[in-house]
């Protein structure tokens, strides 16, 4: 079991989901959690609960990913509560299925772009300026980059950026002792579109399971566990690479 105790984690997009999953594992392992929502207070107080309930001490802030200077304040947030941040998980983002790149609105290409690829650049950027040595920044990416989907381009091309981000900043941050790294979840229950837009009764769920460990597809939990390694002493000398949590499959 990773000790985190006394350390402070900060994971944008915690409200629910994967990172509320990983604020509250962090929080049962004895870190100080700062949750980040966008816009929801609601979820966003009913996550800073749960935390608490685990014992742990948390805060919860309200920042847009895709604006600097809301960036910064979640970070001056974090720091005035905390001191220095050890862990920074960047999982806030936008998933969008079935738009074809031909249909797609200026609307939805600004919101994709400015989420996913400059809101991630700005938390990793912050994190390398604010994470205290030896600490640890984590990018949660998708599977979804790997192969073209049709339907997924903006989505997919908006969150590949983010992997390369990551590989580029563990090698300048090295020699801090920070490691750097990313998780690539396979298809997430309770998460993403799968809160937002696929029923539960949808043949996708099966469709997606196939082949899967357990025949299943992956839990909050699951992504959690792969994020509970990379945060510990174990994963000290990991930085640069990807962890596929996909339960067995390539994608």
């Amino acid at each position: 079991m990773t000790d985190l105790t006394g350390k402070t984690a900060l994971i944008s997009g915690s409200a629910r989901g994967i990172g509320k999953a990983i604020a509250l594992r962090y929080a049962q392992r004895g870190a100080n959690v700062v949750i980040n929502y966008s816009s929801n207070a609601a979820d966003g107080e009913q996550a800073l609960k749960e935390v608490r309930a685990h014992g742990g001490q948390a805060i919860a802030v309200q920042a847009d990913i895709s604006m600097a200077a809301d960036v910064d304040r979640l970070f001056a947030e974090a720091t005035q509560r905390f001191g220095p941040v050890d862990i920074v998980v960047a999982n806030a983002g936008l998933e969008l299925l079935g738009a074809p790149i031909a249909e797609l609105s200026d609307v939805q290409i600004d919101n994709m772009v400015n989420v996913n690829a400059r809101g991630t650049l700005l938390t990793l950027q912050r994190a390398a300026k604010h994470t205290a040595d030896n600490g640890r920044i984590i990018y949660i990416a998708s599977t979804a980059i790997a192969h073209p989907v049709p339907g997924a381009g903006l989505y997919t091309a908006t969150k590949a950026p983010g992997r390369y981000f990551a590989e580029v900043l563990a090698r300048e941050v090295a020699g801090r002792g920070i490691t750097v790294n990313t998780i690539e979840p396979g298809p997430i229950d309770e998460a993403g579109v799968f809160i937002d837009s696929i029923p539960a009764d949808s043949p996708f769920r099966g469709i997606q399971a196939a082949g899967r460990i357990g025949e299943r597809i992956g839990s909050p939990t699951d992504v959690a566990d792969a994020a509970e390694y990379l945060a510990g002493d174990l994963a000290a000398w990991v930085s640069g690479t990807t962890l596929l949590v996909t339960g067995g499959l390539p994608q």
